[in-house]
């Protein structure tokens, strides 16, 4: 058992709610199946009026939706014998059939080596546009790297994916998570464009468009777009459900007796596929690199890996040391600053310190 100084860790993260970097955080800590920590911190709104963080606080996990949505939903249909990494995403979207020496693949959009571009440039001015507006953007991009050759963080790749997912099951993506992922793991307060009490909500960023700070409402202007729902964010959850997705990944696709994700999946997804590049990339995860884009710290395994969220979201699992750790923080109510960039690190050394 480890012996952790709730103390310390907690003072932290209130020196940090102090200086205004966040307004406020909830912290989990599973070392060896045991929650040694789970607590809320601070403020869930400190604008128009505060309020208190809870432990029960719902929030837009932005891109941790790549890891908690579409990455195991794709894990799924490898598993039914659906699609395999070697796809050409060509086979299941038709209208991204483009000529070029090496298609992408699936493989390619789950470790971010697709070469396709990161983002759209100029989002946040297109909010005019429909859903299918959008989609007929995606559908129309071209690589600007060879496929497999760079690692570039996309959420189109990510967008394409859910898109590949719907086309494969026939169903809308967020009523196949909602059966297949997250009533098996008891994900009850997780999903899409949720319907919650308005004092639920982790509050994020003023809209210019709406006039008001989004409560309940996607972040991500692609996600919002897409009316809410995509393979790259707008994803909603708590504490409570993120700890048992974390139990499933650390119980090698198990939940509770049941059979989630094959044991072979979830080895598989962190195998590093881009030895080529300093970044290194598994199916949907980060991995341990200990360069400047790792966001896990200097005392974890190199067997550790994880993901982070734009609103101040982030998992890290340390399989060696048998631990995981959850922090979700609104950090984008004040603002895109970069102090979450600093906290993570030095939040998980902290922690790595006191485990034994």
């Amino acid at each position: 058992m480890s012996n952790v100084d709730i103390g310390k860790i907690s003072f932290f993260i209130e020196q940090e709610i102090a200086a205004g970097h966040i307004p406020g955080a909830v912290l989990s800590i599973i070392h060896k199946g045991n929650e040694v920590l789970k607590e809320a911190y601070g403020s869930r709104v400190v604008y128009p009026e505060t309020a208190p963080m809870r432990s029960d606080t719902v929030f837009d996990l932005a891109s941790l939706t790549k890891v908690v949505a579409t990455m195991p939903a794709v894990l799924q249909l490898m598993d039914q014998g659906k699609l395999s990494l070697g796809d050409p995403i060509g086979v299941f979207l038709p209208e991204f059939q483009h000529l070029q020496e090496e298609p992408i693949r699936i493989m390619h959009l789950l470790t971010h080596s697709s070469g396709l571009r990161a983002d759209i440039p100029g989002i946040r001015g297109m909010m005019h546009l429909s859903r299918d507006e959008l989609v007929d953007i995606i559908l129309n991009e071209r690589p600007v790297h060879p496929p497999g050759t760079k690692v570039m963080y996309s959420d189109i790749g990510m967008i394409l994916l859910y898109l590949i997912v719907e086309s494969v099951t026939g169903e809308a993506f967020d009523t196949y998570l909602k059966r297949e992922l997250y009533e098996p793991l008891e994900m009850l307060e997780t999903g899409f464009c949720p319907i919650f009490d308005d004092t639920r909500y982790a509050i994020t960023e003023y809209s210019e468009q709406r006039q008001a700070y989004k409560s309940g409402i996607v972040h991500d202007e692609k996600a919002e777009l897409m009316g809410g729902v995509s393979g790259h964010a707008g994803l909603f959850s708590t504490v409570h459900d993120l700890t048992n997705y974390a139990k499933m990944i650390r119980q090698q696709g198990i939940f509770k007796g049941r059979r989630i994700v094959s044991r072979a999946a979830i080895e598989l997804m962190t195998h590093n596929f881009t030895p080529y590049n300093q970044e290194h990339r598994g199916l949907g995860w980060m991995l341990n690199h200990q360069s400047s884009f790792w966001f896990g710290g200097d005392y974890v395994s190199e067997y550790s890996f994880g993901h982070t969220g734009f609103t101040g979201t982030s998992l890290l699992f340390d399989p060696k040391q048998d631990l995981q750790i959850i922090l979700l923080t609104n950090r984008v109510h004040f603002g895109r600053t970069e102090h979450i960039l600093r906290i993570r690190p030095r939040l998980h050394n902290l922690i790595l310190s006191q485990i034994e």
